[in-house]
């Protein structure tokens, strides 16, 4: 695995009045990794995720993107840098279908993007694009299917396939298997992996489901009250006392 950083915090903070959502943290993301975020409600895990991906400004410290201050960048910006972001509550146009929201996801980077009320006859060079994500994704049989009609499962795939429309470097994914039965989260893991593997990409997770973060992380870091708690392999967190007691309680077994 190639040690090149591509996404740095230097003691990035975010105060909502008193509340210290963010708390001075450092963190290093190497390129092609799989790295996840965990942590206890609260912890600051999402709050963190929108200040990587300019949902929120910081209240101090910096967000570095492959060596460049991104730190005071909007959204629409980031994306355009290189980095898609999914959200805990599934984000689709619920009347299109899984075609139209790819092909809008994949428009929106190009020079069309505010060229919504013309005829989709003028975006062919689209297409190509949409219909290799929806491939990608595994929705090839739900193509012109209503996304509101989607089971949660593929509504999720379908969320990915929009992030992956504009082939960013980093997908920041914010509890992708919330809500999912248990039997559709393997499905959705292994597509993220392979995902993450065969398209030279770099993913962050935010993830409650233990067993999906130790068998598929390459590293760890585990927030606490806004700060980083402890860093390291899934074997390294399961084997930290210190994550034991101040996040899991006792009341989950690491060691999956």
């Amino acid at each position: 695995m190639t040690t090149d950083i591509i996404f740095e915090t230097k003691n990035l903070s975010k105060h909502f009045g008193a509340l210290i959502a963010v708390d001075s943290v450092n963190l290093k993301v190497r390129k092609n990794s799989l790295h996840a975020i965990i942590g206890p409600n609260g912890a600051g895990k999402t709050t963190f995720f929108n200040l990587l991906s300019g949902n929120l400004e910081p209240t101090s410290g910096q967000v570095i993107f492959k060596g460049k201050d991104i730190t005071h960048q909007p959204v629409h910006r980031t994306i355009h840098f290189g980095i898609g972001r999914s959200f805990q509550i599934t984000n689709i146009f619920p009347n299109l279908t899984v075609f139209e929201n790819i092909r809008l996801a994949a428009q929106a980077m190009g020079r069309d993007n505010f060229k919504f009320w013309q005829s989709a006859s003028r975006f062919k060079n689209y297409e190509a694009r949409t219909s290799e994500v929806i491939e990608q994704v595994g929705l090839k049989n739900r193509a012109y299917t209503l996304a509101r009609t989607l089971p949660h499962g593929d509504q999720r795939k379908l969320e990915l396939g929009m992030i992956l429309a504009p082939d960013p470097e980093v997908l920041l994914l914010d509890e992708p298997t919330a809500g999912m039965a248990a039997e559709q989260v393997p499905d959705l893991i292994a597509l993220i992996q392979g995902i993450q593997k065969s398209g030279d990409r770099t993913v962050m997770l935010v993830e409650h489901n233990m067993n999906v973060v130790m068998s598929v992380s390459d590293e760890i870091t585990v927030m606490h009250l806004g700060k980083i708690l402890a860093e390291g392999t899934p074997a390294e967190i399961a084997a930290n006392k210190e994550v034991q007691t101040a996040y899991l309680g006792g009341l989950y077994d690491l060691n999956v």
